[in-house]
C-alpha cells in the first residue's frame, strides 16, 4: 500500500520509514526526497513524498493552528493523489508569550526562514522572564486521510523550558534553547536516536502505527474526525 507523506523533507520520510520498520510492519521500499530507495523485508507500505508529484503546487499553510495546517495539507495532497496521505505541522508554544511563536515558528523573525534569527528573537522577547515562567512545548499535529477518505488527527507534545542561552550543537530550529528538565539536556544535546524517541513528531507518528495496522487488516475501529 502506498503512503504519501506530504513533505519534501527527507528527514521526516526517513523517520516515518524507521518507525514503521521498528513497529514490526514493513516498508517494501520508499522514495526519499533525494530519490533513494530503502528496502524492507517484504512489501507492506511504500512511502512517497511530495517530490514524487512534481505537478503538485506548493501547499500554503494559512491556518491558525497546527491542526488546521496539517489537515489542509493532507486534504490538498489527498485530493491530488487519492492515496493514503499523512501531513504534519509542528512548532513551539511558549506560555509567557501566549503560545507564540506557534504556527509562525519557522518564520518568527520574518522572511527568509532562519533558525538563528528566530532563536535570537525568542530570547529577546523573553528577556526578563524568570526561569520558572519560561515553560514551553513542542507540538506536532499529524493529519491522516486513508484511501476511503476518512480523516484522523493525531498529536504529540513534549514539555520543556526555554533557556537564556543556547546549549548543544545538534538538532535544528529551537532545539538549542529547548531544555528538558527530566533529562537535564536541551534537545540539541540529545543523540539523534534519543531525540527520535521522545520528540513531539515521534510521539504523533507512534500513534499512527495502530491505524496502519487496521488499514492493512481492513478493520474500522478508529473514530473519524
Amino acid at each position: 500500500m502506498k503512503i504519501l507523506l506530504a513533505t519534501r523533507n527527507k528527514g521526516k520520510v526517513d523517520e516515518l520509514a524507521e518507525l514503521i520498520a521498528k513497529s514490526g510492519l514493513t516498508t517494501g521500499g520508499y522514495t526519499s526526497v533525494a530519490g533513494g530507495q530503502a528496502n524492507g523485508p517484504k512489501a507492506g507500505f511504500s512511502i512517497l513524498s511530495l517530490n514524487d508529484f512534481p505537478d503538485l503546487p506548493e501547499i500554503e499553510e494559512s491556518g491558525l493552528t497546527f491542526a488546521e495546517n496539517a489537515l489542509h495539507k493532507a486534504r490538498v495532497a489527498f485530493g491530488h493523489t487519492k492515496i493514503m496521505t499523512l501531513a504534519d505541522d509542528s512548532g513551539l508554544e511558549v506560555d509567557a508569550l501566549n503560545g507564540a511563536p506557534g504556527v509562525y515558528s519557522a518564520r518568527y523573525a520574518g522572511e527568509p526562514k532562519d533558525d538563528e534569527r528566530n532563536i535570537q528573537k525568542l530570547l529577546a522577547d523573553l528577556q526578563g522572564v524568570p526561569e520558572e515562567a519560561r515553560t514551553a512545548r513542542f507540538r506536532c499535529s499529524l493529519a491522516v486521510i486513508i484511501p476511503d477518505g476518512r480523516e484522523y488527527l493525531l498529536e504529540g507534545v513534549v514539555e520543556g523550558r526555554i533557556l537564556q542561552e543556547k546549549k548543544g550543537k545538534g538538532g535544528f530550529g529551537y532545539d538549542p534553547v529547548f531544555y528538558l528538565p527530566e533529562l537535564g539536556k536541551t534537545m540539541a544535546e540529545l543523540e539523534m536516536e534519543e531525540k527520535n524517541t521522545i520528540s513531539h513528531r515521534a510521539q504523533a507518528f507512534r500513534q499512527l502505527i495502530p491505524l496502519l495496522e487496521e488499514v492493512l487488516s481492513g478493520q474500522n475501529l478508529w473514530k473519524v474526525l
